[in-house]
């Protein structure tokens, strides 16, 4: 397969070789390709809590959001920090 770059992706691809991160461009589309799986992986999981919290929403599973940030600036609250 051939790709063919934008000028401003060829200088950021030599840009990174030549820092050192990538022994060379192989690697750097492999880690690449990498990131755009995880990220794909991501959104999919995201679009299924999104899914779940619709089809709730429509049986009227929901919770008040004022109460619960009420509870969770009580836990807060609760908290203790070091000092400074």
């Amino acid at each position: 397969m051939n790709v063919d770059l934008k000028p401003e992706q060829e200088q950021f691809v030599q840009q990174q070789l030549d820092k050192g991160r990538f022994s060379n461009v192989d690697e750097l589309i492999s880690t690449a390709l990498a990131l755009l799986s995880e990220q794909e992986q991501r959104l999919e999981a995201l679009h299924q809590q999104i899914k779940i919290g619709t089809e709730q929403i429509q049986q009227g599973k929901v919770v008040d959001g004022e109460a619960t940030f009420d509870r969770l600036q009580a836990k807060i609250s609760q908290m203790s920090y070091p000092e400074v």
